[in-house]
């Protein structure tokens, strides 16, 4: 099962992909949270976590064993995201992503408790001494929902035909990319091969050391006989599209979709057929049901909260000092637990290429031009009053962020990049020796061709904390003589500009997060599809993209711990210093969940396991 998803879940797998979040900035994903950190909220300040607030949540994790639980039952909980796909493999959203974490499942599986690789799909695995070859030994007892039994083929089919599928647009393939330099120096890369032995048996062999290779077998197996005749025919990039019947999205996982009502909500129920039992012996999940509903807002699911409609929320800075005193009288807990591993940021689109249709170029010239200036992006990442939206934004409950990598990913986070405090008066020096002055008086800059300084910013019209931050950078904007025209827009449409049309401008987003730093290679490097201010490059379009290109490919094939950060890093290093993302700040991860739940406690990683967690008030 993916690793990001709705927060809900808990963490039990490797996502080969970030994700492209509705709200990760918010109600970041549950099962990643991480300590909490001081409240020093400088901007010039890195988040420095509390030892004795990790040392509980490891003492926690230690102390944990599962208990026999009961059957029946629902979990409800709320959303602003919909399903944009069915068809895990084309889902670039967090929440489609964690929607269908309930369906389908990998070979391994993270664990929520210790944050180590375990065994899910695969039971047993074997490597040759290099690292290069490795054979997993599949369980026997896996049904698909349709009762078709899971073997070694399914494992081949999805990585040979689906993952690495060019037809397939798949963002899952960055990570299964194997990049060396040959003889000549040159870059050439090489997929992986995988191949079936018998039919509990399968071989994967690597053409370079692959350092998170078992955390990335996490990534989705899909159903031989279900799929391949779409991939056969070239249409399974339309199969399992948000109009089909959910019912016939068939994984192997604890749960299917038993109905989806546009605008309302989502039903899973429970596989009465999974393969995964209790201490007992008794077959898991034991909620019956998860009910997502799907909200217009993130008040509707504050407010739905304290209703007593669902049953856990995802909160905002804003919500603690209203839920916080109400724990006793609505029977709930509130859960802290340091800054998320999703990120929010403000982004230029700086692709250089022309839609093939009418030939226009994706960015106008002279926005181009301002954009792919690192001076003009410097002075912007000045002018964001980070402190601010923190107090007026996130209630003093956020930190500042600077690096790429969040703090709660531990080592691999650098909390020594390049920071751009507050400085207004910085920030129109450095435009002022660009030359770009407001020559006709009406506040706002022009370049040195006398084009105004005007472009339009973009964000998720659904996610309330995204506006109000929008709105902190844009008057920060117009301090600096830069015209940011702010139009809040759907998800789904934000998604669209980001990875099909091409056609945005500036952009507040956020990408989900977790511990491992490979995951994010689909944003990275500069040939891949979420590579968000200019993707699918033939070659970098900068010598400093080129850095990262590189870093991120030795960052994989290092088996050595220590030099494997030092190569994340100094990639950090780059994004500061070049900074196509300019980062704003990190929310705290906050939770609120009835106490109504069994087999649950807070982790580093998670709260619980989905397949284990039951109702205490079922009869």
């Amino acid at each position: 099962m993916p690793a990001l998803r709705t927060w809900l879940l808990v963490l039990v797998a490797a996502s080969a992909t970030l994700l492209l979040a509705a709200c990760a900035d918010d109600s970041d994903d549950a099962e990643e949270a991480t300590a909490v950190p001081a409240t020093d909220t400088t901007p010039a300040a890195a988040p420095v976590v509390e030892a004795s607030v990790v040392e509980q949540l490891r003492a926690n994790a230690d102390a944990f064993s599962y208990e026999i639980g009961t059957y029946g039952g629902t979990i409800t909980t709320a959303t602003i995201g919909k399903p944009l796909t069915f068809n895990l493999a084309l889902a670039n959203d967090a929440y489609s992503s964690g929607l269908l974490s309930y369906l389908f499942e990998g070979l391994t599986e993270t664990s929520w408790l210790t944050d180590e690789v375990e065994p899910l799909l695969a039971e047993s695995w074997e490597h040759s001494d290099d690292g290069l070859t490795w054979t997993f030994h599949l369980r026997d007892d896996v049904r698909w929902h349709d009762g078709e039994p899971f073997t070694a083929q399914d494992v081949e089919f999805t990585f040979n035909r689906i993952i690495y599928n060019e037809d397939i647009p798949t963002s899952t393939r960055a990570a299964f990319q194997f990049r060396y330099l040959d003889a000549a120096g040159e870059w050439q890369v090489e997929p992986m091969t995988v191949t079936t032995i018998d039919d509990q048996t399968v071989q994967f062999v690597l053409p370079t050391p692959f350092a998170p290779f078992l955390r990335s077998m996490g990534t989705a197996i899909y159903p031989r006989h279900i799929l391949e005749p779409h991939v056969e025919e070239g249409t399974f990039n339309d199969v399992w599209g948000v109009d089909s019947d959910p019912s016939e999205v068939i994984g192997t996982g604890p749960y299917t979709i038993e109905s989806y009502t546009p605008e309302d909500r989502v039903v899973l129920v429970r596989n009465p057929d999974y393969w995964l039992h209790d201490a007992e012996g008794n077959a898991l999940p034991y909620i019956e049901r998860i009910v997502n509903l799907l909200v217009p807002t993130i008040e509707d699911d504050f407010e739905k909260f304290r209703a007593g409609e669902v049953d856990a929320y995802g909160m905002r800075g804003q919500d603690f000092a209203v839920l916080e005193p109400e724990q006793e009288s609505g029977n709930f807990t509130v859960h802290r637990r340091g800054p998320a591993f999703g990120t929010v940021f403000l982004g230029f689109n700086l692709n250089t290429g022309s839609n093939p249709e009418t030939g226009d170029p994706y960015v106008a010239p002279e926005q181009l031009a301002w954009f792919s200036n690192v001076e003009f992006r410097r002075a912007v990442a000045h002018s964001i009053d980070k402190a601010r939206i923190i107090e007026e934004v996130q209630h003093g409950l956020g930190y500042p962020q600077a690096s790429s990598i969040s703090p709660a990913a531990g080592d691999f986070h650098n909390p020594d990049v390049r920071r751009y405090d507050y400085d207004i008066e910085g920030a129109n020096a450095i435009l002022d020796g660009l030359g770009w002055m407001d020559g006709d008086g009406d506040g706002f800059r022009e370049d040195a061709d006398g084009n105004p300084i005007t472009f339009k910013l973009v964000t998720n019209v659904d996610n309330d904390v995204r506006a109000r931050v929008a709105a902190i950078i844009d008057e920060g904007l117009d301090l600096i003589g830069i015209d940011a025209q702010f139009e809040p827009i759907e998800f789904g449409d934000l998604v669209g500009q980001l990875t099909t049309t091409f056609d945005w401008e500036a952009m507040i987003v956020g990408l989900t997060g977790g511990t491992e730093p490979h995951f994010g290679m689909a944003v990275w490097h500069s040939s891949e599809s979420l590579h968000l201010w200019h993707p699918n490059q033939e070659q970098p379009a900068t010598e400093w993209e080129a850095e990262i290109d590189a870093l991120y490919v030795q960052g994989y094939q290092e088996l050595n711990h220590e030099r494997r950060v030092e190569h994340y890093h100094r990639a950090q290093e780059i994004v500061a210093e070049q900074l196509p993302l300019i980062y704003t700040t990190l929310s705290e991860r906050l939770s609120a969940v009835r106490n109504v739940f069994g087999n649950t406690t807070p982790t580093l990683y998670g709260l619980w396991d989905v397949r284990y967690v039951y109702r205490t008030d079922v009869n």
